[in-house]
């Protein structure tokens, strides 16, 4: 069995995932959030900006921007700041 250390809380887990079950549910609270943002407003000039106005930390949009499911995003950015 491989343990892995979660990328959001340290914990140690065995996932394939890159965060660990409890904070699963975090992410997707965080992609929500801004989805819920995007949908609602004008796709910001960078991450920063992002971060601020969905209330989602930097660290985690970074995280984001490098999935699939948000990789168009990063494009749209203006001045992305990673």
């Amino acid at each position: 069995m491989n343990f892995k250390t979660c990328i959001r809380c340290g914990c140690f887990f065995s996932s394939e995932s890159p965060v660990c079950p409890n904070c699963q549910t975090k992410d997707e609270i965080d992609k929500n959030s801004i989805r819920r943002y995007l949908l609602n407003n004008d796709v910001p000039e960078n991450a920063e900006s992002l971060s601020f106005y969905s209330g989602v930390s930097l660290k985690t949009i970074n995280r984001f921007l490098e999935t699939k499911e948000f990789s168009s995003l990063k494009d749209s950015f203006k001045n992305i700041n990673l």
